[in-house]
């Protein structure tokens, strides 16, 4: 199994990260081969709305999301980490996500299937998040992550969403809930649906 693991904080080694390094652990000891792309390193411009996608389904902007794109779709599943920022993704996340506009268009405009991996199979997605605030709730940020794994027609196969972590790599002081990212990555190599 091909996974594409996608990093949306600009915090190197921070509590999404970190929450992400668990799922991919446990991915690999199922078996799957796991690639990693880190946002803020790479060159993802936000959606301009051009809607030069409904012509074909595909982007013009030329910038790092091409490759993204294309490895999204090449992958039987996506794996999605970010911190919560104002009840919602961080700025690489979102941009990342509005990017996806194509392949809203692809369905939705023009009537036609998001491309299946090699495979033929679904693909199949987990998301991973982290938030500062003890009061943080997650309903946006989930309705904003679910709408894209909607978008690429993937199957959700569940979340970890921690609050109240905020000092860079906290989470790692809390292994109930690092057991529960990896056991989430694990999951993902072999299930079928929705948790």
């Amino acid at each position: 199994m091909k996974i594409l693991a996608v990093a949306g904080s600009p915090r190197r080694g921070g509590n999404s990260d970190t929450l992400l390094e668990q799922a991919i652990d446990g991915a690999q000891s199922a078996g799957a081969t796991v690639e990693l792309a880190i946002l803020s390193q790479l060159d993802v411009h936000p959606c301009s709305g051009c809607e030069s996608c409904f012509a074909d389904g595909r982007c013009v902007v030329e910038d790092d999301y091409q490759d993204l794109y294309d490895k999204v779709l090449e992958a039987d599943a996506v794996m999605l980490a970010s911190p919560v920022y104002f009840t919602n993704v961080s700025g690489w996340t979102k941009a990342f996500i509005d990017r996806f506009q194509c392949l809203w268009a692809l369905r939705f405009v023009l009537k036609r299937p998001v491309p299946l991996p090699a495979g033929g199979k679904k693909r199949r997605a987990i998301f991973l998040a982290s938030a500062g605030s003890p009061s943080t709730r997650f309903d946006c940020t989930l309705s904003t992550v679910r709408a894209m794994f909607s978008t690429i027609d993937a199957t959700w196969v569940g979340s970890v969403c921690v609050n109240n972590i905020d000092q860079r790599g906290s989470v790692a002081e809390h292994p109930d809930i690092l057991a529960q990212a990896r056991e989430l990555g694990a999951r993902l190599v072999s299930a079928s649906g929705e948790s």
